[in-house]
């Protein structure tokens, strides 16, 4: 028994490759380390001190130099454009980590040099807890919502529904009349009246709706109370017409001369 064996082969440019090439050259720049981006100096001695947990209060020089000159040879290795300020500050270390081995007399100490608290690291604590708060703050602020990145800014437009306002198939002067009766009445009840109280139209709107939850036609005269007075009839015949208005209630008459009867209306 026979088993059968294919090769898989590349094609270069229509030609097949029957064997690799030995003369491929990689370039030392295709190959690059990505390193973390640091806004200067200060920056990259926080991120060291934040990341081996080390007391800004009380940096150890020797192992803060070490690490800060290990990643400036690092930059250099990669070919990073290396900045001025780098150096700079490794200078300074190397002056700090020096001062602190070499013992000062008390006589060439300046009161108004950094020196004079009797160490040389007092300058440089200052500068790195100034750019901390400075580089919390500018973080708080970039973690706020912000419009067009976090929050986006939409118009919708409000449709226009349709309202059906039922209007009432009753005559106004066969309304108009009853109210004047129901107003004669009230000429026949007065008391005196130590306190008024406010009468509210939305109030009585919503009294009205509570009592045809529970029945499902009211009578019109049976809605006003005339111990109310004027006031009172005035008020409720408002909140009648304002719940007619909204289509929550309905007025009809069955016939010329019949009690009116308010119908509630079953909303969908």
């Amino acid at each position: 028994m026979t088993t059968a064996h294919t090769e898989k082969t590349a094609m270069v440019q229509g030609t097949r490759l029957e064997s690799l090439p030995t003369d491929l050259y990689i370039p030392p720049e295709a190959l690059q380390i990505s390193l973390d981006n640091f806004e200067g100096p200060l920056d990259l001695l926080l991120y060291l001190i934040q990341r081996h947990h080390f007391d800004i209060l009380n940096i150890p020089m020797l192992e803060i130099t070490r690490q800060y000159l290990h990643y400036v040879e690092l930059m250099k290795t990669l070919h990073l454009d290396l900045a001025v300020e780098y150096l700079l500050m490794a200078a300074m270390l190397i002056e700090i980590k020096s001062r602190l081995l070499l013992p000062t007399p008390a006589s060439i100490v300046n009161a108004d040099s950094e020196e004079a608290g009797g160490d040389p690291r007092l300058k440089l604590v200052k500068q790195l807890q100034d750019y901390a708060r400075y580089k919390q703050a500018a973080q708080d602020l970039d973690a706020l919502p912000r419009c067009g990145r976090d929050r986006f800014l939409t118009m919708a437009a409000v449709p226009q529904l349709p309202k059906d306002i039922q209007v009432p198939n009753i005559p106004w002067p066969v309304l108009l009349q009853t109210l004047r009766d129901i107003m004669a009445r009230v000429k026949f009840f007065t008391a005196h009246r130590v306190v008024l109280e406010p009468l509210s139209v939305r109030e009585r709107m919503g009294l009205i709706l509570v009592s045809l939850q529970t029945a499902p036609t009211i009578n019109f005269n049976c809605l006003f109370t005339v111990e109310e007075g004027r006031a009172g009839v005035v008020v409720t015949f408002l909140a009648i017409l304002e719940l007619v208005k909204e289509s929550l209630i309905r007025v009809e008459q069955a016939q010329p001369f019949d009690l009116i009867q308010l119908i509630r209306v079953e909303i969908l």
